[in-house]
Formats: C-alpha cells, sequence, structure tokens
C-alpha cells in the first residue's frame, strides 16, 4: 500500500529561496514572471499579423534545453479590484459631483469582472548542478523574456519569493478569502518551512479526474486537439468564463531534426494506413 502524504509533501518542490528561485527537484531550477495584456483584439489585421509573428519569435527562443509553462489564473478577488480610481477631491463646490463619480465607476469596475482577477505568469526551468550555476542562467534567460515581452508591448516583471509562494497560496485555497500572511523571518521564529504557510487543510485525488483541496471540489481536463486550424479567440474563450479556471500550456521545444524525423515518420504511417484501407476497398 502507498504511504499516505501530508498535505505539505504532496507540494512538489524543495525550496523557494528569497529571491523567487525554486529548486523544484534536485538539479532543476525555475524562475516565474508575470505579465499584462496588449490589446491583441481589438488591434487591426496588420497589427495582429504583427503581434502573432512577435509572439512565434518569442516561443522561438525557448530551444529544447528550455521547457516553460503559460499558466493563466481566473481566481475571485480577495482584496478588491486590481484596478483603482484615483480621484482626488479638490474641497471645492464639485466634491459631491466627484463622489458620486467616483462610485459609479466602482460599481462599473466590480460588475464589469464580477470579482474575477485574470492573472498571467511564464515560469521556465534550467538543469544545473547547484544554485551558483542555475542563478546565473536564470538571470539572463529573465533578462531575455522580459526583454521579448517589452517588444510586443507588454509589461512584465519578474516574481520573488513572497510573491511566487502567494500565487501558490491562492491556488491551493480556492474560493477562501483568508489572505496571505508570511514573511521570512516567520520561518526562523516558527521553525516551519515555506511549505507550511501555503498549504492547504487537506488534498484528496480519489478519482481520475476530480479531486478536492479542503473544501473545495475541482477536476482536471486535458485536451488534445487534433484540428487542420485553430481560431485565435480559442484561449481567450475559455478565460472570458466567469468562474475560478486555472488554464496551463506546457511546453517543450523539439529539437529540428527530431522535429523532422518525427514528421517523416508520421507521414510514413499515414501512407501505410492508406494503403491498408485501398487494400480493404479492393
Amino acid at each position: 500500500k502507498k504511504v499516505r502524504k501530508s498535505a505539505q509533501q504532496t507540494i512538489p518542490y524543495v525550496e523557494m529561496l528569497k529571491d523567487g528561485i525554486c529548486r523544484v527537484r534536485e538539479g532543476f531550477y525555475t524562475k516565474t514572471i508575470a505579465y499584462e495584456d496588449i490589446n491583441y483584439s481589438v488591434a487591426s489585421s496588420e497589427d495582429q499579423s504583427a503581434i502573432f509573428d512577435g509572439w512565434c519569435g518569442f516561443l522561438n527562443y525557448f530551444d529544447s534545453a528550455l521547457p516553460f509553462q503559460l499558466s493563466f489564473i481566473n481566481h475571485r478577488s480577495r482584496g478588491g479590484s486590481r484596478y483603482k480610481v484615483n480621484i482626488p477631491m479638490a474641497h471645492d463646490d464639485f466634491d459631491s459631483i466627484r463622489g458620486e463619480y467616483v462610485d459609479m465607476l466602482k460599481r462599473q469596475i466590480a460588475r464589469s469582472n464580477n470579482g474575477i482577477v485574470r492573472s498571467k505568469y511564464i515560469t521556465f526551468g534550467v538543469p544545473a548542478d547547484g544554485l551558483e550555476t542555475a542563478r546565473p542562467r536564470l538571470e539572463r534567460v529573465s533578462s531575455d523574456i522580459m526583454g521579448n515581452f517589452k517588444k510586443l508591448g507588454a509589461h512584465s516583471r519578474v516574481l520573488n519569493g513572497r510573491e511566487r509562494l502567494e500565487v501558490l497560496h491562492g491556488q491551493m485555497h480556492p474560493g477562501g478569502r483568508e489572505p496571505f500572511h508570511f514573511s521570512w523571518p516567520d520561518i526562523v521564529k516558527t521553525g516551519m518551512g515555506t511549505k507550511d504557510f501555503i498549504a492547504p487543510d487537506s488534498f484528496t485525488f480519489r478519482s481520475g479526474r476530480r479531486f478536492q483541496i479542503g473544501r473545495t471540489h475541482g477536476a482536471v481536463s486535458f485536451l488534445q486537439i487534433l484540428a487542420p486550424e485553430l481560431t485565435d479567440r480559442m484561449l481567450a474563450d475559455f478565460l472570458d468564463l466567469e468562474s475560478s479556471l486555472v488554464v496551463t500550456l506546457h511546453v517543450q521545444s523539439i529539437d529540428q531534426s527530431a522535429a523532422i524525423k518525427n514528421i517523416k515518420r508520421k507521414i510514413t504511417d499515414l501512407d501505410a494506413m492508406k494503403i491498408q484501407e485501398q487494400k480493404k476497398a479492393v
């Protein structure tokens, strides 16, 4: 029988550092960058083509030795909307009108996103013998990725260790309203590890795709899309759902020679299938 693990042991990383580097397992280290949206959907066709070409160039930066993951997280806001209305009072006869206008804008913001905050992250990792070797490589990759985001017109920033823990805490307390309380001196004072501050009450994985975190039930779906073409609205349609949702894209680049061999092998398989079907038809 399998040994039952605690909630902390279920969280799959070894160590989180203050600068945002996470040792996922021995010999593999990751960092996370948060980035903002750009106005793609309302852009002209020419601008959309330019953005798409820039995005292709961004993806082609990652070689077969640099896997990465895109995470799109819709979660309920714990501290109100990320958008703030900043219209200061001028202490004149029009302050009442300003106050009414601010209240109207706040109601519009609350109604527009239905309390859903949409966050986007890219996490990348490098194999290394130790932290001293991994840190400069991760710093270089971070600078390159942020430079590519800047070319696309998207603001980005590297998450430090506490910010990454806060993201994990939000994922492991879905629907919860409890704030994230953590500071690095707390580890010394309490003797606890970083996982103790983000772990939920329990994890339950009894069936295939359904799971339970604390009192919240959820389900996981893996999509294998076989289609001659994909609309550029596919991901946006998923993220427009007014519910707590996480969409992740795990990307592993393939070496060009290996990709060509794979395609040739697939073509050979298809030709063999056609011959078999033609024989059946005869």
